[in-house]
């Protein structure tokens, strides 16, 4: 029984499909620990980063997914009303070309 695998009899069309689904893999798992590190540990389901940790690096090609799809929870959105201030031309040139703090209308 042979066990070496000659890798010159794989068509070059499977190596680069390996290597392009490798890549993937790669990046999948580094953009997930990095968006785990930047979260808060509250917005993370279960409450515990160590364990997705170990679901991201286990589970090399599902693991990042699982936690795109169902390890962060929606962070919580903050109404803040929109104020819009209306400012003339000759305000704005005055702000972006003086010295002077604006006038405030």
């Amino acid at each position: 029984m042979r066990t070496n695998l000659d890798l010159s009899t794989v068509p070059l069309v499977v190596l680069i499909g390996m290597g392009v689904l490798l890549l993937i893999q790669i990046a999948l798992a580094v953009v997930a620990l990095v968006n785990l590190y930047r979260r808060p540990a509250a917005t993370v389901a279960t409450g515990n980063k160590w364990v997705w940790v170990v679901v991201i690096v286990l589970f090399s090609f599902i693991g990042p997914i699982l936690y795109f799809a169902i390890g962060r929870k929606q962070e919580q959105a903050v109404d803040h009303p929109v104020v819009e201030q209306r400012r003339s031309s000759a305000d704005i040139a005055d702000a972006l070309y003086t010295d002077e703090k604006p006038r405030q209308p």
